[in-house]
């Protein structure tokens, strides 16, 4: 599984960790979709490797918001990604953010779900931005659209901490 931001924030860029504002709620709807064992801090991105994830972003410049990127940074992003996914296969690749999924990759239609385009073999979810700035998506909403992609993706629960 790969899941793939929509670019680094401003404290992202700072730690040099993915989702690592206090208010971005990716780890905790990692964990409460049973993804994970335990809620992971940002600081321990790479131990999820071993949990068989992957984390990257579409575009590489830092913003406060993601609405600051260009059109031209997402498509070319988008670009990159597909690269990325053909270089090393997941069986999934997770997207967080259908806006920026949308301009990425050229489906206006697109919404949070499965989507019908694959990479290859690698199918794509497209989950709701985690971002705090993103109020649609309650926490409880987040971690159930995370727990679909969990189940249609056949992942066990990973093993609780004894």
């Amino acid at each position: 599984m790969l899941f793939c931001g929509i670019n680094p924030g401003l404290m992202s860029a700072w730690t040099g960790h993915h989702f690592a504002r206090p208010g971005n709620r990716f780890w905790p709807a990692l964990h409460a979709s049973g993804f994970t064992p335990r809620r992971f801090a940002p600081a321990e991105q790479r131990d999820v490797l071993a949990l068989g994830f992957g984390i990257t972003n579409v575009a590489g410049r830092a913003t406060a918001r993601a609405d600051e990127l260009r059109r031209d940074e997402l498509v070319a992003g988008g670009e990159r990604l597909t690269a990325k996914v053909a270089a090393y296969r997941p069986g999934w690749l997770a997207v967080l953010g259908v806006t920026a999924y949308r301009v990425a990759f050229d489906d206006r239609l697109a919404r949070v779900g499965p989507q019908r385009r694959t990479l290859g073999d690698t199918r794509i979810w497209v989950l709701p931005s985690p971002s705090g700035l993103n109020a649609h998506w309650s926490p409880a909403m987040l971690a159930a659209e995370f727990g679909r992609l969990r189940t249609a993706s056949q992942l066990p629960p990973p093993d609780r901490p004894g």
